[in-house]
Formats: C-alpha cells, structure tokens, sequence
C-alpha cells in the first residue's frame, strides 16, 4: 500500500560492548513512501548506528524495525535489490576505471542497471570515465559512492553525508541528483550534520542528540516553531551606519518611523537558521 511507511522503527535501542550509555536509546520514527526524510546531530549521536541496524549491517539491537512493509529480520538478500547506499566513507576497486566498477556492481543486482555513462554525466565524471579509481580524488570517489547506489534503480536509498567534503558546485550537483530521485518517486534517507543540504531537499528532519529523537519536523516548520523572526534595517545618523533589529510582530511602527527619516539604506526580514534551531532545540552545536 502507497501509504504504508518506508520504514518503521519503534523503540530501537543498540549499545557496543564495553560503552556505558547506548547508542540508539528507544528511537522511535518512521519514514513516508516518497519522502527526502533527514536524521541530523553530531558526530556520535547515533546517526549512522541507526542506518547501520535498519541496514542489518549490526545485530544485537531490540525494538522493531520494519522496511518497506516488511520486519527487517524477515528480508534476505532480495532487499538489496530495492534499495541503494551510499556510505560516508570512499571505496572502490583502484585498479577498475569508473566504468569498470559501475559494470562490476551493476552485475551484482537481479534488476536492470541504468545507463552508465549517462549515470556518470549525472554525477559529473563523464572527463574520467575511462580513468582509474586509484587516481580519483576523495570528492571524485564519494560521488561514485553515490553512482553505486543509483545503479539499479533503487525503491528506497540510504545516503550518509552525501555532499560531505565536496565543493560547493560538486555539493549542489549531488542536492539536484537526491531531487530528482524523490521526484522519480523513491525514498530517501539522509543522515547528514550538514544544515544547509538538509535544509535544501530534505521533506522532513529529524534531530538526533545522544541517541534520541530531540524534535521531528518540516525544516520550515521547525524554523517558524522555534526560531525568532526578525526585521533588520540598516540606516544612516550621520556619518554612521547603523542597524536596528525589531521583532517581525512588532516592526510596523518603528519602520515606519525610520522610513520618514529618509535615512534608511537596506530593509531584510530574517529567520533563524536550521543550525541556530538546532541549538536551540537540543543545547547542542555541531
């Protein structure tokens, strides 16, 4: 059914030998068909531990974990088939071209592959196609990372830190590819302490401090639930420039004024920023 969730997790909790706290602490939250869903927090918050048991990559974890309608524990290897990742950290065959390794794990799926060298344009190494991994940047190889997990299609992708250490042109070209897979109609998992991504394409976010779910919401909506919405316009006195910040509730008197002084330079309405809600939501900084 269309609107059975993605994924389900209810009262997920894992700890690694030897730790006093757990790393996932009765996580519950769930995933809709469709969805850019973002799980953001710090180093060591939990993020990739919960990816990594919906993955079935750790065992050990209790609680419930359903994807795509089905208990995780029941999927064999056909889930692969359904779903794409792509992990934070770069791998690769280094003696394979770009090429070659997307022909070696198209292979590896029971389901068409797309077209590689268009999948290459897409992620921008169409010029090193034919090159070795070896001699790939680690932008270079996050971005074939990325290509992997797009082969086949995917129902449902995980996607850890997907623009982390790419320039800002690389990073904008990896934002477009995650839209276009949701407006292609799959589901996308994000984890990511990269505000600005998760703000740009993620439907939904979650925040995610010590192994919990601090808050779950659209970025907007977080925005205008604990963020302070401000007025700010700077004006000349004389030979300064100042500016003067007023509450957007209360702003139409004071303007007012200000703008019959014939002095004002710049007027900006403001908002908080997905970070500074973050802060305020869990006293946390990335």
């Amino acid at each position: 059914m269309e609107d059975t969730p993605a994924i389900e997790v209810s009262d997920l909790t894992y700890g690694y030998p030897g730790r006093g706290e757990p790393a996932v602490d009765r996580m519950d939250f769930e995933v809709r068909p469709g969805e850019v869903f973002g799980f953001l927090g710090p180093s060591g918050a939990g993020k990739t531990t919960t990816q990594r048991a919906v993955l079935g990559l750790v065992e050990g974890w209790t609680g419930t974990i359903r994807v795509l309608g089905q208990d995780r524990r029941a999927w064999g290897r056909e889930l692969f088939d359904r779903i794409g990742v792509s992990f934070e950290l770069p791998t690769g065959y280094p003696r394979l071209t770009a090429v070659e390794d997307l022909r070696h794990f198209a292979n590896l799926h029971h389901r068409p592959h797309r077209d590689l060298e268009g999948l290459l344009d897409t992620i921008g190494l169409t010029d090193a196609a034919n090159e070795p991994i070896a001699s790939f940047s680690k932008g270079m190889r996050i971005r074939l990372n990325l290509a992997r997990a797009l082969l086949h299609g995917p129902d449902l992708l995980f996607l850890d830190e997907p623009t982390g250490g790419l320039d800002p042109v690389n990073a904008e070209r990896v934002r477009e590819v995650i839209r276009a897979e949701r407006d292609r109609g799959a589901t996308i998992f994000v984890t990511t302490h990269d505000m600005h991504t998760a703000d740009a394409v993620c439907d939904r976010v979650a925040f995610v401090v010590d192994g919990r779910i601090a808050a779950c919401d659209a970025p907007r909506a977080l925005r205008l639930a604990h963020g302070r919405r401000e007025l700010r316009v700077e004006h000349r006195s004389g030979e300064h420039l100042l500016t003067s910040m007023f509450p957007l509730e209360q702003a139409a008197t004071e303007l007012v004024a200000l703008l019959a002084s014939g002095h004002v330079e710049t007027v900006h309405t403001t908002e908080a920023s997905l970070d500074e809600v973050f802060v305020t939501v869990t006293g946390r900084r990335l």
